[in-house]
């Protein structure tokens, strides 16, 4: 099975609570960007292995998943 951009959204969204999400890739690499309250009073890093831990066996099909990280705050700065 191919896994899609939309696969790699929903897999995010079923273990993280989010207020934004985009995914783009080509079936084996993806890039993100999430927004999320759970990424509050984290560093990059520690936002970056929660979402590998959401993830967890299902980055066996995703393969390479490159993401950018934001808490609401940090977000909306960035629009």
């Amino acid at each position: 099975m191919k896994v899609t951009p939309e696969n790699v959204r929903e897999y995010i969204l079923q273990g993280l609570e989010c207020e934004h999400v985009e995914v783009e890739g080509d079936g084996r690499h993806f890039d993100a960007v999430i927004v999320s309250k759970a990424f509050e009073g984290k560093g990059m890093l520690q936002q970056q292995r929660l979402v590998f831990q959401i993830l967890g066996d299902k980055m066996e099909v995703i393969h390479a998943l490159s993401m950018k990280t934001f808490t609401p705050q940090q977000w909306a700065v960035q629009a």
